[in-house]
């Protein structure tokens, strides 16, 4: 688990499969209890490194795409005053 905000961070667990399901691309594995259970696949090492993370090495923790995501999202949520 590498996602830095995910709770989950730093643990490691058993592998099961890879596969693509509800249009993205997520990895299964087994908890402690042993049971099945899956994240997105950008959580964990699975996946190959994000181009931008690797270029910015360590000196942007957000990439563009998210903070414009972020910012329609405030704007969809702020309350419209009226003027």
């Amino acid at each position: 688990m590498t996602h830095p905000f995910y709770p989950l961070c730093g643990r490691r667990f058993r592998f099961v499969a890879r596969r693509r399901n509800w249009g993205e691309d997520r990895v299964y594995y087994r908890d402690e209890q042993g049971e099945l259970c899956s994240l997105l696949t950008a959580w964990t090492d699975v996946a190959d490194p994000d181009p931008f993370v690797v270029m910015a090495s360590g000196r942007c923790p957000f990439r563009l795409a998210d903070l414009l995501s972020l910012a329609d999202l405030i704007d969809r949520i702020r309350p419209q005053v009226e003027e």
